[in-house]
């Protein structure tokens, strides 16, 4: 059996998307997922995402990893699955989709850019490495002077499995804040490295830096090594909440693959 399958592109953060209508793909299939998203024996990707049919809404946004586990959300990824269903499905306007932490709205925002909405953030924590900040999966945001020069697959290896942060485990970002933008590096779990952008660490590192007072404003640019993205949002007493992540989501190419 073959797949139809569409290669995206967010900031350097590349997934496979597969419209599982009708379903093709099994969700507990780890095996296949962590095939398909292989660099040297599959498609290659840091993740896959299943675009579903969804009462209510217009499309259900399912996502793995690459290691074949499934995440609750995405943002790079939600952003080009976003791009998809407009291309295929609904038309270039504002849409609502599901997705394993809850319901979002997606919108084009000009120049091959995507505007998506996260979920609020109910606490921020400090923690003894750096501050938590759960926008829809995890996230530990460190602060560094200059984390271009860090080893960053070492430091985030060595808190994704700290047993401060078990059983889960956590996304770790090393931040610096210069010039007033915010420049993130990311180590994700499921991927086990580190990505050129994520775009909910991305998200949690500016809201982080608010609520730490590095910076000032509630709308900001934030530079990755894949490309720059914009986030803005309002604080409150315990976290955030009106939260908006633009940037871009690129179609790279189509094809089709054998499965089984």
């Amino acid at each position: 059996m073959k797949i139809v399958f569409n290669k995206y592109e967010g900031a350097g953060n590349d997934f496979v998307i597969v419209r599982n209508s009708p379903s093709l793909i099994d969700h507990s299939d780890s095996l296949l997922i962590k095939k398909l998203c292989d660099r040297h024996f599959g498609i290659g990707a840091d993740g896959l995402m299943l675009i579903e049919d969804c009462a209510g809404y217009d499309f259900r946004m399912i996502y793995f990893n690459s290691d074949g586990s499934r995440g609750a959300m995405c943002g790079n990824g939600a952003r080009c699955a976003s791009h998809f269903a407009m291309r295929h499905i609904t038309g270039f306007r504002k849409v609502t989709f599901m997705a394993d932490d809850g319901p979002h709205t997606a919108k084009p925002a000009g120049e091959g850019q995507i505007e998506i909405s996260i979920i609020d953030v109910n606490e921020i924590r400090q923690a003894p490495d750096g501050v938590v900040v759960n926008t829809g999966v995890p996230h530990l945001v460190v602060f560094t002077d200059d984390n271009s020069s860090t080893d960053m697959v070492a430091i985030g290896r060595a808190l994704r499995w700290s047993p401060a942060y078990a059983p889960e485990g956590v996304n770790v970002n090393l931040v610096s804040i210069t010039g007033g933008k915010v420049h993130v590096r990311t180590y994700e779990r499921g991927v086990e490295d580190e990505t050129l952008a994520c775009g909910t660490g991305i998200t949690a590192s500016a809201i982080a830096a608010a609520f730490s007072g590095k910076i000032v404003t509630h709308e900001t640019e934030v530079v990755a090594r894949g490309g720059i993205l914009a986030v803005r949002f309002r604080l409150t007493g315990e976290g955030a909440t009106d939260i908006f992540l633009t940037g871009p989501a690129t179609f790279v190419f189509s094809g089709e693959k054998e499965i089984l």
